[in-house]
């Protein structure tokens, strides 16, 4: 009992918060605040009362008034979509945005139920595949995505508008969306037509070509927009400009789908003076014949809004600067840039092993003096770099390294081959600072080729 009446005073004594008193020299802005906060306490503790609560549309309203910032970022998509590509733990490459993945997900998932029920010799429907996607996905699939689908690749569907088809919920004469896979003609099993596992996999490739040469064209207007303009072929292209942001390619627009046959409808006021001359008083018809006037006048007098581009302005930071010497350091830079997009794998990963010789050659040399050796099996080399290394590395990656090393200084490091055993020598009589900086120099060689 004495625990319980404990808990009840220091229970009371929350409640009684005392009231927060603000210094005179705050601004109006946080005093504004602080008043907001204390309302919404207020409120919070009528409703716990049960005195007079405000309801679940007012607290809604007020939050919304508290809170304008949120309202603004409704709109803006999640960090997670935005810098999808950054998170990425692939070689950068030509990666795709984050919403055309999703749409080459939706392609495969798609391509999965349609060839299902195609090889079944059922009717496609559309709302079976919209149903099978979520379930696969648990994303949201609607017309418009199929319409997009339609944009990327145009020949993997016959898209049609057909009745009298058998469906749950829905009557016999109404119309449905359905899908047809086009295949060739050498595709039939049995003398008809079959979706295989090889054709899913070449459709589903070839959809992510389109999305890629998709990206490849906004890429081209970007480079023709910088200053100095770029071009590089797209068959050399292995990465993005590192300015070009991938994520914020816009969205694929649509293609229009099939819609079911309209009756002879009357959706203008032309159509229906048109339609009912004679039958109408004469006020009507002067009043719809005003109607069709100020609509056409209203669509012929509509400005076509065209955005220019804006020039290319200097910065306030570079006045002054010899416009020669500029206009130099920006193609000495686009050359740079142009190279790094066309660098093939091969290239990038020399460049990377180039990248970590230098701190490799002091490994190296640190081995040799605490090893009091002028020579070491390569295995014994490979196994103390490796130990001694910020990065963990297989014995074949460093033993590639320490060819390498031979490789671009041989009066330092030479590889022997005595019978069944490799060996290392090292001259330790070297400088290392001349090494390290020979080492450096051969790796920005190699950036700007």
């Amino acid at each position: 009992q004495e625990d319980v009446a404990e808990l009840r005073s220091r229970l009371r004594g929350m409640k009684l918060l005392p009231r927060v008193t603000v210094p005179a020299g705050t601004s109006a802005d946080l005093r504004s605040r602080l008043e907001r906060v204390r309302q919404l306490e207020l409120r919070v503790r009528q409703r716990r009362a049960g005195s007079g609560g405000t309801s679940g549309a007012q607290l809604h309203s007020d939050t919304e008034e508290t809170a304008p910032a949120a309202e603004a970022g409704i709109e803006k998509a999640p960090a997670y979509q935005r810098f999808h590509t950054l998170a990425q733990d692939v070689p950068p490459g030509l990666t795709l945005p984050y919403k055309f993945r999703v749409l080459a997900e939706m392609f495969r998932s798609v391509d999965t139920i349609a060839g299902m029920l195609f090889n079944r010799s059922e009717t496609i429907t559309f709302a079976k595949v919209k149903q099978g996607v979520q379930d696969m996905m648990r994303k949201q699939f609607e017309e418009r995505h199929m319409g997009q689908i339609k944009t990327v690749y145009p020949t993997s569907y016959k898209l049609r508008q057909e009745k009298n088809i058998p469906s749950f919920g829905m009557k016999k004469s109404d119309y449905q969306l359905t899908l047809e896979p086009v295949l060739e003609e050498e595709e039939k099993v049995d003398g008809r037509l079959h979706l295989s596992a090889s054709r899913l996999l070449e459709r589903r490739k070839e959809f992510n070509r389109n999305l890629v040469n998709i990206v490849k064209q906004h890429h081209k207007a970007f480079l023709a927009a910088l200053s100095p303009p770029m071009v590089v072929p797209e068959e050399k292209l292995t990465r993005w400009h590192p300015r070009f942001n991938v994520d914020e390619v816009p969205n694929i627009i649509p293609a229009e789908l099939p819609r079911p046959p309209q009756e002879d409808r009357l959706t203008t006021a032309q159509e229906v003076l048109s339609r009912a001359q004679g039958m109408l008083s004469p006020k009507m018809e002067k009043a719809l014949a005003n109607l069709a006037l100020r609509t056409a006048e209203a669509g012929a007098g509509e400005p076509a809004v065209s955005k220019a581009p804006t020039p290319a302005s200097t910065s306030s930071a570079l006045k002054g600067v010899s416009q020669d010497l500029l206009e130099r350091i920006r193609a000495k830079e686009a050359q740079k840039l142009q190279a790094l997009m066309t660098r093939d794998a091969q290239q990038e990963r020399r460049i990377g092993m180039l990248q970590r010789l230098p701190a490799m050659a002091r490994i190296l040399r640190n081995v040799f003096v605490a090893e009091k050796k002028q020579a070491l099996t390569m295995e014994v080399a490979c196994a103390r770099m490796g130990d001694s290394y910020e990065e963990q590395m297989p014995l074949g990656e460093m033993e590639k390294h320490l060819r390498l090393l031979a490789e671009l200084l041989p009066d330092w490091v030479s590889i022997h081959a005595i019978r069944m055993d490799t060996y290392v020598k090292l001259d330790k009589g070297q400088d290392l600072g001349i090494i390290t900086e020979r080492l450096t120099k051969a790796a920005k060689e190699a950036e700007t080729l």
